[in-house]
């Protein structure tokens, strides 16, 4: 940091100091510094207690609790030349225990900080922007805490687990403070390090996006375990009535299928969140020319099929695609809703083995065709 001196058109380096050799201390100055001046941390907060240590069964007390604009509770955790390597757990537990204030209680903290000489209520009105007491929210939601770390200087252990704290969207800044002299003048400098200011929306929208991307993954791996369950539940079920599926391993996807004596083209199963089906699906080689001439000669067979089947079909020739289909489906169910899954299988035992012997001979016949066309 330099001094500019106007006069001279120069500039002179003020000497960098640490808190120790100025005989600061943490309590008594850092602390009470912040408690203060809070904008010195970029931002209007409410100090509402000092070395708070109402949590139960416990007597750890943190340095600073504040409230900020939009009545998120603030732990402020200071340090002086060194931030420690354990002062992100540290302050952790404080936003965990601080979880649990409810609006009263946090009043009352605040009060006990005030003393006797002013109101908790009006100053929290007047901080709010003059809203009643009953307009304001506080500490609203499990993980709406914030954390905020000040120390001069900051650990590779401190940074690394903040900027991992960051993806989970832990809303945690770090502001590094350093001393510095100029003759008898002492100055401080206080600076957000994480995340940098001018990333800092960057490095919120990262995070959310982040933590979305955990939230898929999540999701995914339990409809992954979901379907597997559902397919070895059908595929029991269906080994009572029939051996058509008993080659055939649960699967993680939501279909299952086997071949019906032709390539190309398959009996598949489909279970998914709005329906159930069994189906015809046509994609010989992935030549969608031949894959249309296999279903016109199948449609062309439509009454018999479905006179065979005892069932009205969705044929589906799908002229902007490669592949093809005929259906019979079970709309209005839910494979992750189990009490659906009875339903949905009995449909599917029944309606697989019934697709199988209509189309046995109409599948026979599309193989004689398909060979003519070469």
């Amino acid at each position: 940091m330099y001094l500019i001196d106007k006069a001279q058109n120069n500039i002179s380096q003020l000497e960098k100091k640490s808190f120790s050799e100025l005989k600061f201390k943490e309590r008594d100055h850092l602390q009470e510094w912040i408690a203060k001046n809070p904008t010195c941390l970029g931002e209007e907060l409410l100090i509402i207690q000092k070395e708070f240590s109402g949590f139960n069964e416990t007597n750890e007390r943190l340095d600073l609790l504040a409230l900020d604009k939009q009545g998120n509770l603030v732990i402020i955790e200071n340090k002086l030349d060194d931030s420690g390597r354990d002062v992100t757990w540290q302050a952790l537990k404080y936003a965990s225990y601080c979880a649990s204030l409810s609006k009263q209680e946090i009043i009352k903290i605040y009060q006990a900080y005030l003393g006797t000489s002013q109101n908790a209520e009006e100053n929290l009105s007047e901080f709010f922007e003059g809203k009643d007491l009953e307009e304001i929210t506080l500490n609203q939601g499990a993980t709406s805490q914030r954390l905020i770390l000040v120390a001069a200087n900051f650990r590779k252990e401190v940074t690394s687990s903040v900027l991992w704290l960051m993806n989970f969207k832990i809303r945690i800044q770090c502001f590094k403070v350093t001393p510095y002299a100029l003759n008898e003048q002492l100055f401080l400098n206080v600076e957000q390090i994480l995340p940098t200011k001018d990333t800092e929306e960057f490095a919120i929208s990262m995070a959310s996006k982040a933590q979305e991307e955990v939230q898929v993954q999540e999701t995914l791996k339990n409809r992954h375990h979901v379907r597997l369950a559902f397919w070895e539940a059908y595929i029991t079920e269906s080994n009572k009535h029939n051996q058509l599926f008993a080659n055939i391993s649960p699967s993680k996807d939501n279909w299952i299928g086997i071949g019906i004596g032709m390539s190309g083209i398959g009996l598949n199963l489909v279970a998914s969140k709005n329906l159930c089906r069994s189906e015809i699906y046509i994609n010989h080689v992935g030549n969608k020319e031949l894959n249309k001439k296999l279903f016109d000669f199948l449609f062309n067979l439509k009454n018999e099929i479905e006179q065979a089947i005892g069932e009205t079909l969705s044929w589906e020739r799908m002229d902007d695609k490669v592949s093809c289909r005929i259906r019979h489906q079970l709309d209005n169910v839910d494979i992750y809703e189990n009490d659906n899954w009875e339903k949905m299988i009995t449909f599917l035992v029944d309606s697989a083995q019934r697709m199988e012997q209509a189309f046995r001979q109409p599948v026979k016949k599309l193989n004689n065709y398909r060979k003519t066309l070469k």
